[in-house]
């Protein structure tokens, strides 16, 4: 089993939702059970789906959780798109998210890409 917050991708990806929590609280109360939630949910999927993959055992599973993760980041981000356009982050949360996002993605991106190709988790980890 791999420590799962040895894992730079979770670290961010835990910063990331902590940072959407504090930037959703300030949107409006009509938006609850909405984008704020929407938000919120996708954000931590990212970390949480990361850690569940971790503790299977098997790489091929890690890869599969890693994508599962892919994708709420992938939503988060059609969410921080949107709060923008509607006015409920200001430029530089926005702009903040947005990177942080972007970087997760990549980050997920490449990590996926080395277990598909064999590489071996347990070695980083000794």
């Amino acid at each position: 089993m791999t420590d799962f917050r040895k894992l730079a991708v979770w670290q961010k990806s835990y910063q990331l939702t902590l940072q959407v929590y504090q930037s959703t609280s300030s949107f409006p109360k009509e938006e609850l059970f909405g984008i704020t939630s929407q938000m919120r949910r996708a954000s931590a999927s990212i970390p949480a789906n990361i850690a569940e993959g971790s503790g299977r055992n098997s790489d091929p599973e890690l890869r599969r959780f890693c994508e599962i993760a892919l994708g709420s980041a992938n939503e988060l981000e059609f969410f921080i798109l949107l709060s923008r356009d509607l006015g409920y982050l200001h430029v530089h949360q926005f702009t903040s998210l947005n990177e942080s996002v972007l970087k997760i993605q990549r980050m997920l991106s490449g990590f996926i890409l080395k277990l598909k190709n064999g590489w071996r988790i347990s070695l980083s980890f000794g």
